[in-house]
C-alpha cells in the first residue's frame, strides 16, 4: 500500500511465542503489524481534519479550539504517510526485489501497486472531475474547485491524472489535481516507479550499523523540520519532491534498523515506553509550535516534529503484539486497524465532501453559515467522510484490486478426467 496499505494480509496481534523457539523479527515474520496499519487511520484523520477546518461557522472554530495545534498542521499527515510508505514498502518488498535487478519482479511490484492504488483513485478523480465541470460550464460565476490555484479541467489534464503523474514536472503541487490532496498520490506513484532500482542500494545498506542507518533517517527529516520552525511553511519551489523522497527513504532506513531486532517481551516493552514518550513529543512540539505564534510565512511551526516520524514509526513496529497498555495496543485494536485500511478512500473522497457542503453553504439560502441546518449538517458531513470510504473500500477498493490481480495470475488448469467408457 505504501501509506495505504498494510504490510500483509495475516495477523500479528495476540500471538504468543511457543516455548523453545526463537524471538520472531519483521525480517522473519511476514505478518502485517498492526499498530502501523491502524497509524494509518490517525494520519488520514489528521489531515482530514486540517481540510475540514476550512468549513465556515462558529460551531466548527469552537469545537477545534482546544485541538488548534493539532488542526493547523495536519498538512504534515501526508508526511508521516510518506515515512509508513517506505517502511511498510521495505517490509513488503525489498527481500522480494533485491539484490539483483529482475525485469518479472519489478514488473510485478509495479502491478501490485497500480492494482492498490488506481482504481479508487480513477473513480473518484473522474466523478470529481465531472462535477467541476458541471460548475465551470453551468455555473460559471462559481470558481469550480475551493483551491486557491485552479485546477484544469480539460481531457489532457484528466489523461495525466489517470496516468498518476500530474505532479511530476510541477514545481508547485497547486492546482495540479481536481482532487487537491491527490497530488500526494502522483508524488508516490513516482517513489514506487523509482523503488526497484533504489532497492539495490538499500538492499546492499542491510548491514550498515544500526546508529548510522537511524540517524540518517532522522537527518534526512531535519531540513523540511527546521523549515516549519523557522518559516511555519514547508512549501518550496518542488518541496513535494523532497517531502516525497526524504519521508519515503527514512521510512526505509527505519525499517533496515529494526528488522532484524528479535522481539522480546524486553524489547517490546522497551519500545512501548519509547513510543509513550516519542507521542508525547509530537504532541509537545505542536503545542510548542503554536504557543510560538505565527512565523512570517505560514502557521505550521509545529511541523518541526517530523523529526520523530522515523523513530516513532520504529518503535511502533518493534511494540507490536506487546500486552502492556501503550500506542501500539491502541493503534492494534480491530476498529483502529479498520480505520487503517480504509484510510485511502478517506484520504481520497473527503475533500469532494467537503466541497459539495461548502457550495452548498455558500449558495444555498437554507444552508446559511451558522443557521441551523449547517450548524446540524457540519459534524453529520465529517462523519459522513468515514462512512463512504467503508463503502468504497468493499464495493470498489478491495474488489477492484482482487480483479485486476487475477488478471496477471496463472490459472491453475483442471485435472483432465478420463471419458466415461
Amino acid at each position: 500500500m505504501g501509506p495505504f496499505e498494510s504490510a500483509t494480509e495475516s495477523q500479528v496481534h495476540g500471538r504468543s511465542q511457543v516455548a523453545g523457539e526463537l524471538p520472531t523479527t519483521l525480517a522473519t515474520d511476514p505478518s502485517e503489524v498492526r499498530p502501523l496499519t491502524g497509524l494509518r487511520l490517525f494520519a488520514a484523520a489528521w489531515v482530514v481534519l486540517f481540510h475540514f477546518e476550512f468549513t465556515q461557522g462558529h460551531l466548527l472554530a469552537r469545537v477545534l479550539a482546544p485541538v488548534y495545534p493539532v488542526v493547523t498542521t495536519g498538512a504534515m499527515g501526508v508526511d508521516l504517510f510518506y515515512v509508513l510508505s517506505g517502511f511498510v514498502i521495505a517490509f513488503t518488498y525489498l527481500g522480494k526485489l533485491g539484490p539483483r535487478w529482475r525485469w518479472r519482479v519489478a514488473g510485478k511490484f509495479l502491478w501490485a501497486r497500480v492494482c492498490r492504488i488506481w482504481p479508487v483513485y480513477a473513480l473518484v478523480t473522474t466523478l470529481f472531475g465531472a462535477y467541476l465541470l458541471f460548475k465551470m460550464v453551468r455555473l460559471a460565476d462559481a470558481a469550480p474547485a475551493y483551491q486557491n490555484v485552479q485546477p484544469s479541467v480539460t481531457l489532457s489534464s484528466w489523461v495525466q491524472q489517470l496516468a498518476m503523474v500530474q505532479i511530476w514536472l510541477r514545481p508547485w503541487h497547486d492546482g495540479a489535481s481536481f482532487v487537491g490532496p491527490a497530488w500526494s498520490i502522483s508524488a508516490e506513484w513516482l517513489a514506487y516507479v523509482l523503488f526497484p532500482m533504489a532497492a539495490l542500494v538499500f538492499f546492499r545498506m542491510r548491514g550498515w550499523p544500526r546508529w548510522l542507518l537511524g540517524g540518517l533517517a532522522v537527518l534526512l527529516m531535519v531540513p523540511v523540520s527546521v523549515l516549519c520552525l523557522r518559516t511555519g511553511s514547508p512549501y518550496f519551489p518542488f518541496s513535494w519532491l523532497g517531502r516525497i523522497g526524504a519521508g519515503f527513504i527514512a521510512g526505509v532506513l527505519t525499517y533496515l534498523v529494526v528488522k532484524d531486532i528479535p522481539r522480546t517481551d524486553r524489547v517490546r516493552r522497551a519500545a512501548t515506553v519509547a513510543s509513550w514518550l516519542l507521542v508525547a513529543a509530537v504532541f509537545g512540539g505542536l503545542a510548542l509550535g503554536a504557543w510560538l505564534g505565527p512565523a512570517p510565512e505560514g502557521t505550521e511551526r509545529g511541523g518541526m516534529v517530523l523529526v520523530l516520524f522515523p523513530p516513532l514509526i520504529g518503535a511502533l513496529a518493534l511494540a507490536a503484539g506487546s500486552r502492556s497498555a501503550g500506542p501500539a495496543r491502541l493503534l492494534s485494536t480491530r476498529w483502529a486497524v479498520h480505520g487503517g485500511r480504509i484510510s485511502y478512500s478517506l484520504y481520497l473522497v473527503h475533500v469532494p465532501i467537503f466541497e459539495v457542503f461548502w457550495f452548498a453553504i455558500d449558495r444555498i439560502p437554507a444552508f446559511h453559515v451558522d443557521g441551523p441546518l449547517s450548524t446540524a449538517l457540519t459534524p453529520v458531513t465529517f462523519l459522513t467522510t468515514f462512512a463512504l470510504a467503508h463503502l468504497l473500500f468493499y464495493l470498489v477498493e478491495e474488489p477492484a484490486r482482487q480483479v485486476l490481480r487475477r488478471l496477471t495470475t496463472p490459472r491453475t488448469p483442471s485435472p483432465r478426467h478420463p471419458a466415461p467408457r
